[in-house]
């Protein structure tokens, strides 16, 4: 579906090492007889040529003898470093393989041991005690380069491993090869960015091999300024890019997502994937339940970034797809967080921003009991809410236990039971659990990859992967291709609304409620096209395509990782 032709012949300027140690062009044993000859490798390179195929098994049997994730990881980012073609190759052969090793969990790991792992840096690094070269020093990386995507962060919030540093740069890069491998984007489009304002963890600070700024991290208008200054380069010399900021502070997130939104496309994915792909599977279980979105009594369990967006994007959908009033909207959530049930009586203190929309009555918990600080906890507000969803995003492991997995499949038919906390030792219950407490009836899906379980009538369910990957590549392509002016949020539930419809479950209810992530190209694509078709049909894209025309130009601009014919041309590419 998403296939095309290989490109036509590219000219290049590099010749002899320069080609050989530049990974866009790089295609090591497989560069043939006549480029070897035309640009000076003859003797650089044993004699045999290889296909890209036998490169792809060569690699893959290399990768195979490391006995780790993360040096198997660190494998990868060494073949990166080397060649893209063949880095992008290999991990499309293997996905779900190999996603969980370059992202989610393993990842984490190699950022948490960014400096001690450090061999080369990739990506651009802008710290705060540069701030006055900050322009000079983003132009020397992007001058002359047709960047259509940055992916920035500045690691205060990292894959649940917490404040970072310059780390970030990690979880940066990450997501910008999964914008490659799943949504088509070309590698030299993309430029991954960390903000370097600082790390708050004592680790690092005390760490001599730490390689980022050593200083605490700089916060209020100093901080708002250092990052104003980044996005008005953006701006400025890219106007018609997307800037997709990733794992923020829950105190930013959002209100720089907000304060930006309208000022160019930008694209939180904590903020907006999470509730986006959330959003999707549930409205996969309202297929299967024969209900609505706004039937739904949602229980979400941690209110962070993560937590906060899903119930926003829930809000989001049940008023655009049910048509039915925010306010009305927000009386089907309750939240819970650090004290308990989120209730309008909390302490200011303890209410996170954003929290008061969906805040509950205190007069609806008369009588409930409480623990010895007054707080109702999860137990009580699942006896007293009978929720239809219940979603984890706390990282407290085995936090939804069997009395309370019990207690809500005691009141619902097919309970939808979402523990999405990464990684998968973190996460509020084991699916498999879950499906013994509630016989096998509850709809699941996790954040981390887990193995399928059993049925009573002795069937497999497989635990759909609720991987943000499954959307947000193809929400960014369908905003970046289009040269929209925002994202908007019909943009969001358009791509939302073609993943949830092509849910395995609506076809049989005992399939998973998402796609298998071995098809996110294929369903990133659809994801695009939605998005697409939205921003032209609601006048925020930047081009005069019609509606219909959406598939063949998103068809056409993807990239694939197959290696391109060279021609050698002095004033061609360097």
């Amino acid at each position: 579906m998403t296939s095309k032709a290989v490109p036509k012949a590219l000219r290049i300027a590099l010749r002899g090492d320069s080609i050989l140690t530049n990974p866009r062009f790089n295609k090591g044993t497989a560069f043939p007889a006549p480029e070897r000859k035309t640009f000076g490798l003859t003797g650089r390179l044993p004699y045999r040529v290889n296909t890209l195929e036998e490169q792809c098994k060569r690699a893959y049997d290399q990768l195979k003898i490391r006995d780790t994730p993360i040096r198997k990881n660190t494998f990868l980012q060494s073949m990166k470093d080397q060649n893209w073609v063949l880095y992008y190759a290999l991990i499309r052969r293997h996905l779900k393989e190999l996603i969980p090793i370059i992202y989610t969990p393993t990842q984490g790991e190699a950022i948490a041991n960014y400096s001690h792992l450090f061999r080369r840096s990739e990506g651009l690094y802008l710290t705060y005690a540069n701030e006055d070269t900050m322009e000079e020093d983003f132009l020397e990386q992007t001058r002359g380069r047709n960047l259509q995507l940055f992916v920035v962060s500045d690691a205060e919030a990292i894959l649940g491993i917490g404040d970072q540093g310059v780390g970030g740069i990690g979880i940066a890069t990450a997501k910008s090869a999964l914008y490659t491998l799943v949504g088509g984007i070309h590698p030299a489009e993309a430029l991954s960015i960390t903000l370097d304002v600082g790390t708050d963890n004592e680790e690092l600070l005390k760490d001599d091999l730490y390689v980022g700024w050593p200083h605490t991290r700089v916060r209020g208008e100093d901080y708002d300024r250092f990052v104003d200054k980044f996005v008005q380069l953006v701006r400025k010399y890219y106007p018609h890019s997307l800037l997709h900021f990733e794992d923020f502070g829950v105190n930013n997130a959002k209100r720089l997502l907000d304060f930006y939104r309208g000022q160019h496309a930008v694209f939180n994915d904590d903020v907006q994937g999470t509730g986006a792909v959330a959003l999707a599977a549930v409205m996969s279980a309202v297929g299967v339940t024969k209900s609505r979105l706004a039937d739904q009594r949602f229980v979400i369990y941690g209110a962070g970034s993560a937590g906060l967006g899903i119930a926003r994007q829930l809000r989001q959908g049940m008023t655009t797809l049910d048509n039915v009033s925010s306010e009305q909207a927000n009386k089907a959530f309750y939240l819970l967080d650090r004290h308990g049930l989120v209730k309008q009586s909390l302490d200011a203190s303890f209410i996170r921003k954003g929290q008061e929309e969906f805040a509950r009555p205190d007069s609806e918990w008369d009588g409930v009991p409480t623990d010895g600080n007054g707080e109702v906890g999860l137990l009580e507000v699942v006896k007293k809410v009978k929720p239809t969803v219940l979603i984890g995003c706390s990282t407290k492991k085995g936090v939804f236990t069997e009395e309370v997995i019990k207690e809500m499949a005691k009141h619902v038919e097919r309970p939808l039971i979402m523990p999405l906390s990464n990684p998968g030792r973190l996460a509020e219950v084991d699916p498999k659990d879950a499906n013994e407490w509630t016989e096998g009836r509850a709809l699941m899906a996790s954040g981390s990859p887990f193995p399928p379980t059993k049925q009573p009538n002795g069937r497999e369910y497989i635990i759909s992967e609720c991987n943000n990957a499954l959307i947000y590549p193809g929400l960014g392509f369908g905003t970046m291709i289009t040269q929209a002016k925002s994202m908007t949020d019909t943009m969001i539930i358009a791509g939302t609304r073609r993943l949830a419809a092509l849910s395995p479950a609506l076809r049989d209810p005992d399939l998973p409620i998402l796609p298998d992530f071995a098809d996110a190209p294929e369903v990133n694509y659809e994801v695009a096209v939605a998005v697409a078709e939205q921003a032209i049909e609601e006048g925020v894209a930047g081009v005069d395509w019609k509606k219909e025309d959406a598939k063949e130009h998103i068809k056409h601009a993807q990239w694939i990782p197959v290696y391109q014919d060279f021609i050698y041309d002095s004033n061609g590419v360097r």
